[in-house]
């Protein structure tokens, strides 16, 4: 039975990862043309198309987008009860806490995951250009920046992403 949970937890978690990685590609309007986000769009496309015939966005919010990450977490937490306890959870409330926690969850392990990313392309190939780091600039650049701003960089140094991550993993262990 574990090796059941282990599967579907981590293929809901990574549907919820493909869904929540093309909302924030298109709110930081990371360029579509990149091969990577070319991946993430054909994964997500299945779910995102339909729902976007029926979803008109709202000014810079893709509601489609918005409603399969909703749908993921949704699915996410009612498969992994009804694994792990044998039923749905009972009231709403109970339910739309857990999507809340496994949104959360998921987007902070998503950023920490980037920047770690972001940082260790910056070290071993600064300055050069990859589909990867193109990426990662648009994701994780509107995170560090304020960063920036606080903490300077010290001899060149940039210790950003170093801060965001400590406040990542800070906020995952408040999560909890």
């Amino acid at each position: 039975m574990s090796a059941l949970l282990f599967i579907a937890d981590t293929l809901l978690t990574l549907a919820l990862f493909a869904a929540l990685l093309r909302l924030f590609m298109q709110w930081s309007r990371a360029d579509f043309r990149n091969p990577i986000s070319q991946a993430v769009v054909r994964i997500t496309n299945p779910v995102i198309m339909p729902l976007r015939r029926i979803l008109p966005p709202v000014g810079r919010i893709d509601t489609a987008s918005v409603v399969a990450v909703l749908l993921a977490a949704v699915l996410y937490v009612a498969v992994m009860s009804l694994l792990a306890d044998g039923a749905i959870p009972p009231s709403g409330l109970t339910l739309l806490r857990a999507m809340v926690v496994k949104i959360l969850h998921t987007t902070l392990w998503l950023y920490f995951y980037a920047i770690f990313l972001y940082a260790l392309l910056g070290l071993i190939v600064p300055g050069g250009y990859s589909p990867m780091q193109s990426l990662l600039t648009s994701l994780c650049e509107p995170v560090l920046r304020p960063i920036r701003r606080i903490i300077p960089a010290v001899g060149g140094l940039d210790l950003s992403p170093l801060w965001a991550g400590i406040l990542i993993q800070a906020l995952l262990l408040l999560l909890h």
